[in-house]
């Protein structure tokens, strides 16, 4: 035989996907998910059997917990030392389990995440709760399995007289499942379980008026009851854990936050460092100090606050952005029959009535068989003196023990037992004492016998007897709901005003993109005027922005992209800086650009709209409150056509009129009401019937027939027509002439196309940019005032060949006013 015939060829695959099937398996059984019965993982059950068996138990002294550690790897657990002390450990610290299972003495951790001190040093005895869970396993309740090393026996399952799962929770994660059940209230949940017993059909309804929702160690405030009532029927649902803080008075008017219990399973240090960095980072005004002060008598966190401080504002904001609150997600999946199943709160109740059926059953069957073979002893016994005479001469006359029995057996009829018993019974017992307490204790046996026997005979009796002793465990163990429950999910309102003091700025944005955020104190130091501004070489001031740091800018672009910004997120720069770019800032992309920048302190303003006007000549109104977002990435404003794009957004209260002015000197004007509301992502109606090659060149808001429209060419020559020359038409048309351009070889050009268009009631300044870059500054008073179709007059001296490409309307900013 060759040696490659002693190989099967295999897929990788198959192996791969057998071997992960078993290896998964075994993490789901006997790893990771806890038995629906009794609550445990396998090691967690091995811990406590080990500690049991070694007579580790609360009325003995601590025991070194290295010696348990290595009772349960060398008997149990074939696994590392430090998995088994991590299961110990936890079972022992009482921030983490309703009640806990291990007694331990010396260092076993804190909330503040401390680890557990080596387990040489540590010591532990079962806590008088987990002896509920071991009761009656000598009395052959439960199924036994060989070890690792088939060389002991060790339980499938404990016995648990109370529901652990529910009471300890659980936590675990293994290959394709995963496992979060809260810890519940030992007294409700044992009242719910005697009312499951009462009404097996009870309803969820029903059952919560018992068990009102999870109960964590750590205690705090529990909000959304219709989590609790989706996780309840389904074993999926989320609620939310808040701490409970007060606010306490301080002298000198300040005033202090302090905080007594913190959601489960947060750890406290952390959370205390978190709102720490909140204090140096400054992300809020008026903390002052982050003390932990918990000690002997709980915990603790104080913040003490600054005088005047917004004590409500500043806790909002913690609540919000630290694990002062935080999202709990139940995922209640456990082992049934082998098998890992997702349970509501009435299949894992029911399991265990099942479970505990079965345990007092199995343990009134071993007290039955106990005292039935008492009884039969006792009934020889009492025979054995009543013809006491005869049974000493026969045993006299036997050769031997064994003769002596089988004499006993075929003269008098006893059994085997009962001549076993008769032999060994002392010479005292012959008392006429003895033989009247013999006759007692057979007739109390008997009553036992009784007792049981109406037990495994009656379902009832079965329940009552479960009832009684978990109503003990109740009594004994139970302690007053830790967790407050709150049936309503309390929304969380952060003021901006507590995150950012409220402050007029200037906001600087220039054509090349820049951006930059300046106090007025800064403007004013570097002289008060915009063109003190710095920028990098060849670029300009594009907008300047009065506003305040709690406001935001709705940015909108080109291609039809909106962004919120923020005022306080735009970074601070003095007057003279140049800023940074905005693709810092917001994420534009490289094809796009800014087309404007919108101040809006409320979205929710009433009958607030945006106008978008694009090249094409479509128009938009859609309600500004639809442009609000928490999203830092554009969201869509306004759908585009092939190679269209936005030239101008229009802040409108929809009363007034919309007047579009074309590349080619077009106009049209027509009421803003024409233009139906359209959603965010709508792509608008036709404003403007365009000729072949023109575009849109600006748009104005107008209101009757006050002030004049200034135009601008791109060869800088301009004028002024009165708004009454330009009549209202319908939405649409092709519009009227605006503007009559030069043409003819002897003709000195005007330009050829529109680069601007502004309304005019008072005087200002405009400013435009020609191509090299150079700014022509004018008062609106230069432009004449003309017929609506005229030449106009150069009032922007160029060079030869050079052409405006940009113009600007820039405010007069108002110097900070001094407090005296």
């Amino acid at each position: 035989m060759g040696i490659l015939e002693d190989f099967l060829p295999a897929f990788l695959e198959d192996v791969v996907s057998e071997r992960f099937g078993r290896y998964s398996k075994y993490i789901i059984q006997d790893r990771a998910i806890p038995d629906v019965r009794d609550g445990l993982k396998p090691v967690q059950r091995r811990i406590l059997y080990s500690m049991y068996e070694s007579g580790n138990t609360p009325d003995k002294p601590y025991r070194k917990s290295a010696k348990t550690v290595g009772d349960v790897m060398g008997n149990y657990h074939p696994h590392g030392d430090s998995s088994i002390y991590d299961g110990m450990v936890r079972m022992a610290q009482p921030w983490k389990m309703g009640h806990v299972l291990i007694d331990g003495h010396g260092n076993w951790g804190s909330m503040d995440d401390d680890p557990a001190a080596a387990m040489r040093y540590t010591e532990a005895r079962l806590s008088p709760i987990a002896m509920e869970l071991l009761r009656d396993i000598d009395k052959k309740t439960v199924d036994y399995k060989d070890n690792f090393d088939n060389t002991a026996k060790e339980p499938m399952v404990l016995p648990s007289r109370y529901p652990n799962l529910l009471v300890n929770g659980v936590s675990g994660i293994s290959a394709g499942f995963a496992t979060e059940i809260p810890p519940h209230n030992l007294r409700e949940t044992v009242n719910a379980c005697m009312a499951m017993m009462d009404k097996p059909d009870i309803s969820l309804e029903e059952l919560m008026g018992y068990m009102k929702g999870p109960d964590f160690p750590t205690g705090g405030i529990i909000m959304g009851e219709e989590g609790i009532r989706e996780a309840f029927r389904t074993g999926k649902g989320r609620i939310y854990l808040r701490s409970k803080t007060a606010i306490e008075d301080l002298r000198g008017g300040k005033q202090m936050i302090v905080i007594t219990e913190i959601p489960y399973q947060v750890v406290k240090s952390r959370l205390v460092t978190a709102m720490e960095n909140i204090r140096l980072e400054k992300k809020v005004e008026g903390i002052a100090e982050v003390r932990d002060e918990s000690g002997r008598d709980g915990l603790r966190i104080v913040i003490e606050l600054k005088k005047d401080a917004d004590a409500q504002g500043i806790l909002a904001y913690l609540l919000k952005k630290t694990d002062l609150q935080v999202a709990y997600s139940f995922n209640m999946v456990a082992i049934v029959d082998r098998a890992p199943r997702q349970l509501g709160v009435r299949e894992i109740l029911g399991a265990y009535i099942e479970h505990q059926k079965e345990i007092v059953s199995l343990r009134t069957k071993y007290d039955l068989d106990k005292a039935e073979d008492r009884a039969h002893v006792l009934e020889g016994l009492v025979k054995a003196l009543n013809i006491l005479d005869e049974v000493i001469a026969t045993i006299k006359a036997s050769k031997n023990r064994q003769d002596a029995q089988k004499n006993l057996v075929e003269r008098f009829g006893f059994t085997e037992r009962q001549a076993d018993s008769i032999l060994v019974l002392q010479l005292y017992r012959l008392t006429n004492l003895e033989i009247t307490t013999l006759d007692k204790e057979l007739k109390e046996t008997q009553k036992t016998i009784a007792y049981l026997q109406g037990i495994l005979g009656s379902n009832a009796k079965l329940l009552k007897v479960i009832k009684d002793e978990m109503t003990e465990i109740r009594d004994k163990y139970g302690v007053e709901r830790r967790s407050v429950i709150q049936g309503e999910v309390e929304e969380i309102k952060v003021n901006l005003e507590v995150i950012v003091p409220a402050e007029d700025v200037l906001v600087a944005l220039t054509g090349e993109g820049y951006i930059k955020r300046t106090s007025k104190l800064s403007f004013t130091r570097s002289g008060g005027e915009l063109d003190a501004a710095g920028t990098k070489e060849g670029d300009y001031l594009r907008q300047v922005l009065e506003v305040n740091t709690i406001d935001n800018l709705l940015i909108l672009t080109k291609r039809g992209q909106s962004y919120l910004l923020p005022v306080h997120q735009i970074p601070e720069y003095k007057w003279k800086d140049a800023g940074t770019a905005i693709v810092n800032v917001i994420p534009i992309p490289k094809d796009d650009s800014i087309v404007e920048v919108i101040p809006v302190k409320d979205f929710n303003q009433p009958d607030m709209f945006l106008f978008f006007i694009t090249r094409k000549g479509q128009v938009k109104r859609t309600e500004l409150k639809e442009y609000y977002t928490n999203r830092s990435t554009g969201v869509l404003a306004c759908k585009l056509g092939e190679d269209d794009e936005i030239v101008r957004v229009l802040l409108s209260d929809g009363s007034q009129d919309l007047l579009l002015l074309t590349r080619l000197g077009m106009s049209i004007r027509f009421k803003e009401e024409e233009v139906g509301t359209m959603g965010r992502a709508a792509a608008g109606v036709r404003g403007i019937s365009l000729k072949d090659g023109d575009e849109i060149a600006s748009a104005e808001r107008v209101e009757g027939d006050e002030g004049e429209l200034l135009v601008l060419t791109d060869m800088g020559y301009a004028k002024r027509s009165l708004i009454c020359d330009y009549p209202q038409q319908g939405r649409g048309g092709k519009g009227i002439s605006s503007f009559e351009f030069k043409e003819g070889k002897r003709v000195k050009p005007n330009g050829s196309r529109m680069i601007g268009a502004f309304l005019v009631k008072e005087p200002f300044m405009v400013t435009t940019i020609a191509d090299n870059g150079e700014k022509i500054v004018f008062s609106t008073e230069k432009a004449p005032i003309e017929e609506r179709r005229s030449t106009g007059r150069q009032i922007a001296s160029l060079e030869k060949g050079e052409t405006l490409r940009d113009v600007l309307k820039l405010p007069m900013v108002q110097p900070p006013t001094i407090q005296s």
